[in-house]
């Protein structure tokens, strides 16, 4: 097992410099966590939030939302974005009152059993709200690991085995404190050690960091697109979808086919949203959110 230089310096920045976020406070619960989790994939924490606070005070616990129907999980997403993950949250909620009575399990592989988590969430999951010892491996901490160990700029596209080798080698030993490393990690990912301008002046590892001392070497991968939204059928889904949320019940074809001005492109962006279970087309022509009743 590799030592890890940076875990005891990172932790003393993490314990000074963290954001006070509400799922991170010690009255947070395993579902609070988990939902968390699930509305960060892909999300800025300042547009969670909002949705977080509101989603618990709805849905305090899994047998809340289980009772409820899978639309109205779609319904108060909202525009959070990649609307997929509501489902995902009202499955996991049901499953988790049919399977563990209504608790989250502390089980890494409990948690992988869950519908729609996969190995990251899992390990935050039994990190974050059980202290276990996990590699959280997300986008920030790649980042940071790619810069401190390997000299890269940036990680690659994809998550490789030898990062996730990395990461698990880099944990220390104590359960508590490779939980409180994993968190740190990621926060300075977030706060220092940003993707376009990293602050390696307050960067309490920097005397350490390999990409630092070899004069901060430019990235010389394949080149790094930001994600496009606008004209996507990803817009035209959300337009769709904000027609459904809007309305008490079913609405006609005809609202939907006001939301987007391309037929070929509606149609597609439709039925894409039926296959995922977003969109229940019903018997009479009409469409409504999943489990809506008529």
């Amino acid at each position: 097992m590799l030592q890890n230089p940076y875990a005891t310096p990172v932790i003393a920045w993490f314990d000074a410099h963290a954001r006070d976020l509400p799922w991170r406070r010690p009255d947070a619960t395993p579902w609070a966590i988990l939902v968390s989790e699930i509305m960060l994939q892909q999300t800025p924490v300042a547009r969670v939030l909002p949705a977080y606070d509101a989603w618990l005070r709805r849905w305090p616990t899994p047998a809340d939302l289980a009772a409820d129907a899978p639309g109205e999980a779609v319904r108060q997403w909202d525009r959070l974005g990649y609307p997929r993950r509501a489902l995902n949250l009202h499955a996991i909620a049901c499953a988790l009152t049919e399977r563990h009575g209504g608790e989250v399990p502390a089980s890494y592989d409990e948690l992988l059993a869950l519908p729609g988590i996969g190995p990251y969430t899992a390990a935050a999951v039994a990190s974050f709200a059980f202290r276990q010892r996990h590699a959280v491996l997300d986008t920030n901490v790649r980042r940071v690991l790619a810069r401190l160990v390997n000299a890269e700029e940036h990680p690659p596209k994809a998550r490789t085995t030898a990062e996730q080798r990395l990461a698990e080698e880099l944990l220390p030993d104590d359960p508590p404190q490779a939980a409180r490393w994993a968190a740190a990690s990621m926060e300075l990912g977030a706060l220092v050690c940003t993707a376009r301008s990293p602050s390696c002046g307050t960067c309490p590892v920097v005397a350490d960091c390999a990409w630092h001392q070899a004069g901060r070497p430019a990235y010389e991968g394949p080149p790094r697109r930001g994600q496009r939204y606008a004209g996507t059928d990803r817009q035209v889904r959300g337009r769709l979808l904000a027609v459904l949320r809007a309305a008490d019940g079913p609405v006609p074809r005809t609202a939907l086919d006001a939301a987007w001005h391309e037929p070929i492109q509606r149609e597609r962006a439709l039925d894409a949203l039926v296959a995922d279970g977003l969109v229940d087309p019903l018997p009479d022509g009409t469409y409504a959110l999943p489990g809506a009743t008529v």
